[in-house]
């Protein structure tokens, strides 16, 4: 049994889990048979249906997305009406806010009712977070100083203070560089960056009780958890975080040399970051994709600056033995999809948000698990019968021998509640395998 699968078999163990009743269990062990399955390319008993909710979870409980995301018994709630009445492959639980953002004043992230409708979904601000200069040379040096005193800085109001700190590194001087950094760390207004933390923390902390029941919860019901661990592909990392789009583009043309040794830098720290799961975690790490598809990059740049640092973050994870949960947003080109597949057969999970469904069968069947991909407009605006049709049309096509997980071509906020249940129970009628 190799490290894949038999990470994928302890998911599937019930041993040390408590269930409501022997039906729960029973569920649970289809569940997640069901996935490792499929994943592992193999013909499930049925197509499995994993959707993609977000605040689709506040929507489907005529909540608003400010309830759910700073009421975490609300968002328990809302929880377990979406499974009660969609009954999904797996399960997400609600008992996580997100008040912390809040405290800390994170400049980045805008949640619903602060500064955006009270229904809206969280919205990440993206910006240039630092220019080309202050960025290149500073992280290839030192990526933790950077990180530390330009990067957290800007990015954290709290954290604005620790831009006053000398630079770690100068630390290393017998005992001559230490009187500095422990003078500056003295200084109140450093001293109270790490009380205000403090006390931001302290209502998560008094939570995390609840956030552990609502996920036991969750589980006793028979719906597994699918949520392990998270990684970037390192040039997102620092498109989205740290150049923003507009600079990382132009950094492609201006400083190829440098983005290529950054992107070199980070991939030991993205491997450290994915495989950083907690003890018993599922065995999944979750990629979100932005800035590789065709909107953004042409083919050539994808195979310079984009594809062989993220193949060596999730040869990685691979090899450890975990599933790489990728989600390739916006469109892939049947080019790309013929590069993609260069990984080890049934490790991976490749969510597709628009793609050539027939080619990307053809490619990548007989390597990875496809993901996806009835489109949001169709949940929103199509009728019961379209989103029949297009589920029926996604199985014939990507379905065949299996390799297929049903889901929406990207997070669902808003949709009709009705095309949501046609999709998840077409789904599961026609969806079954006869052996």
């Amino acid at each position: 049994m190799d490290k894949t699968q038999e990470n994928l078999e302890r998911w599937c163990s019930t041993e040390g889990l408590q269930f409501k009743d022997d039906e729960a269990e029973k569920k649970y062990r289809q569940k997640t048979r069901r996935i490792a399955d499929v994943i592992q390319l193999k013909v499930p008993d049925r197509v499995p249906v994993v959707p993609s909710f977000g605040g689709f979870i506040a929507y489907n409980a005529g909540m608003t997305s400010e309830e759910v995301m700073f009421d975490g018994a609300k968002g328990q709630e809302a929880a377990i009406k979406m499974l009660n009445d969609y009954d999904p492959d797996t399960g997400m639980a609600g008992g996580l806010t997100l008040e912390m953002y809040e405290a800390i004043d994170y400049k980045a992230l805008k949640l619903a009712g602060r500064g955006i409708p009270a229904d809206a979904g969280m919205q990440y601000v993206e910006g240039e977070y630092a220019t080309a200069e202050e960025f290149y040379d500073s992280f290839l040096f030192d990526p933790t100083d950077f990180i530390l005193r330009k990067f957290l800085p800007r990015m954290v109001g709290l954290m604005e203070p620790l831009q006053a700190l000398p630079p770690l590194n100068q630390v290393f001087s017998y005992y001559l560089g230490l009187p500095q950094l422990i003078n500056t760390l003295a200084m109140p207004q450093i001293a109270g960056v790490f009380e205000s933390i403090s006390k931001a923390m302290m209502p998560v902390m008094q939570k995390s009780a609840g956030m552990f029941a609502a996920v036991n919860e969750v589980i006793s019901l028979g719906y597994p958890m699918s949520m392990g661990g998270a990684s970037h592909a390192p040039f997102d990392t620092i498109g989205d975080f740290i150049r923003g789009t507009k600079g990382i583009m132009l950094d492609m043309y201006r400083r190829p040399g440098k983005l290529l040794e950054v992107l070199e830098k980070m991939v030991p720290i993205h491997i450290n970051s994915a495989l950083s799961l907690p003890p018993g975690a599922p065995p999944f790490v979750f990629f979100p994709l932005h800035k590789g598809s065709d909107n953004f990059m042409s083919l050539d740049q994808f195979k310079t600056f984009y594809w062989p640092t993220l193949r060596r973050v999730m040869m990685a994870v691979i090899e450890a033995g975990f599933v790489p949960w990728m989600f390739w947003e916006g469109s892939t080109s049947n080019a790309r999809l013929e590069i993609i597949a260069d990984i080890p057969k049934g490790k991976a999970i490749y969510h597709f948000e628009k793609v050539d469904l027939q080619k990307a069968k053809e490619i990548l069947g007989d390597t990875v698990c496809i993901k996806g991909n009835v489109p949001l407009s169709l949940l929103m605006a199509g009728t019961i019968e379209q989103v029949r049709q297009y589920v029926k049309e996604l199985i014939d096509v990507a379905g065949k021998g299996g390799g297929l997980i049903v889901d929406s071509s990207a997070v669902v906020d808003k949709a009709k509640p009705e095309n949501i249940k046609a999709m998840m129970d077409f789904a599961k009628e026609y969806g079954v395998y006869r052996m």
